[in-house]
């Protein structure tokens, strides 16, 4: 079972008890965080894809920890002009492990409950 989610602007194809690097949330660590934007939704037999989200289904996670990506350096260079710049770089991060991919239960229409009670 899979799903494809909109986490922070990027998506993202996550699994159950799998841990992903995101970008930066804004939840403490060992708090679980609940996303309801899934784009697409797989359990082996179906596949439901959104329009733009699948109604129904949401992914649950916990935040590990945060950190900080690998320094990305940024240099700049103008031949025969006597210009360098060099800047670095380092994204923050979120470590998230999915814990639950859940399926909410289709409820009955009211009209059909009150019929069935009579």
């Amino acid at each position: 079972m899979f799903a494809v989610v909109d986490i922070a602007g990027s998506q993202f194809k996550v699994e159950e008890n799998g841990k992903y690097y995101v970008p930066k949330l804004n939840v403490e660590a060992d708090k679980t965080v609940t996303f309801e934007d899934v784009l697409l939704f797989s359990d082996g037999k179906e596949t439901v894809v959104g329009a733009p989200v699948v109604k129904g289904i949401k992914v649950k996670a916990k935040v590990l920890e945060h950190l900080k990506d690998d320094k990305v350096i940024v240099f700049k260079k103008k031949r025969r002009k006597s210009y360098k710049v060099k800047k670095g770089h380092r994204q923050q991060l979120t470590r998230i492990e999915v814990v639950s991919i859940s399926k909410a239960k289709a409820s009955k229409p009211k009209e059909k409950a009150e019929e069935e009670v009579k």
